[in-house]
């Protein structure tokens, strides 16, 4: 089998004459008065690519991030109540990161599953990157056509009331095992699904690809939001699947990279730093 490399050809990368907001506006809509770190992580992986990130949680998290302001300075705090403000500038949407399921929410959260159907139904035709929470709660039948998803094992049987079934697996470019047949639900709904594991699965309508690689330290808590934020960077400027497929193909080699200096004892905060350093390498 043939490692996956994604054609780092096909990169949006900015024009030397481009001016701010020109290179990627995201919109990021996530965490909860119990899970702060999940879309911080999204934030922070995301600024460093796009030009302007809006970040919209709980009032408890907004003030976080303000006061990671005094030294973090490249994202904009939205109220959530003023999020759909923001939604027509924003070239992609993340949602899910932090969000709690139903049993999970405080006083002072949202509604995860009211707040996500609502905002994909009313802005369906937007870019949207559907993560975590939402994944967790939200109806299929609501997807958004070219949306991409990036469930792990658990979060893909909760969405499409499916069980791992290693029988029936997808042929794909590179073949490996897998527990579902992603293919046939990214067709269904017309989007990119991204499935999460020790080799990610990325599935388009019609086209997969697996993507191996990464490191036992990628285990820890927070991986998967920087992947979300990450894809959902790229998918400002890029197509939905080059977007799913080169952001699974950075994180995992973020993880390696890491993992050659420091083991496995390294963390989400040490994997967005990392990322960048790999995209240079790859793109000169």
């Amino acid at each position: 089998m043939n490692d996956f490399v994604p054609d780092f050809s096909k990169l949006y990368v900015p024009d030397l004459n481009s001016h701010k907001g020109q290179n990627g506006k995201l919109l990021v809509i996530g965490g909860s008065c119990l899970f702060h770190a999940a879309s911080l992580w999204a934030l922070q992986i995301a600024s460093k690519i796009v030009d302007m990130v809006y970040f919209s949680s709980v009032d408890e998290n907004n003030q976080i991030v303000l006061d990671l302001k005094k030294e973090f300075r490249n994202g904009i705090v939205v109220p959530r109540g003023r999020v759909e403000e923001y939604i027509p500038d924003a070239d992609c949407i993340l949602i899910g990161p932090g969000l709690p399921r139903k049993e999970g929410e405080e006083e002072g959260d949202d509604d995860t599953k009211e707040l996500t159907e609502r905002l994909l139904k009313k802005y369906l035709h937007k870019k949207w990157v559907i993560d975590g929470g939402s994944l967790q709660t939200i109806d299929p039948s609501v997807i958004p056509k070219n949306a991409i998803l990036t469930p792990h094992q658990r979060e893909f049987e909760m969405l499409f009331g499916v069980t791992r079934d290693t029988r029936h697996v997808t042929r794909t470019e590179n073949v490996l095992p897998v527990t579902f047949d992603v293919l046939p639900f990214a067709k269904e709904h017309n989007c990119t699904i991204l499935l999460k594991g020790p080799v990610d699965t990325v599935c388009s309508p019609t086209k997969c690809v697996q993507i191996a690689g990464g490191s036992a330290g990628m285990t820890k808590g927070g991986t998967g939001d920087v992947l979300a934020g990450l894809v959902a960077a790229l998918y400002c400027k890029n197509d939905a699947f080059f977007s799913a497929t080169m952001g699974s193909f950075l994180n995992k080699k973020a993880g390696e990279s890491l993992e050659k200096r420091m083991g496995t004892y390294f963390n989400s905060s040490d994997l967005v730093e990392e990322i960048p350093k790999i995209m240079k390498e790859y793109t000169g």
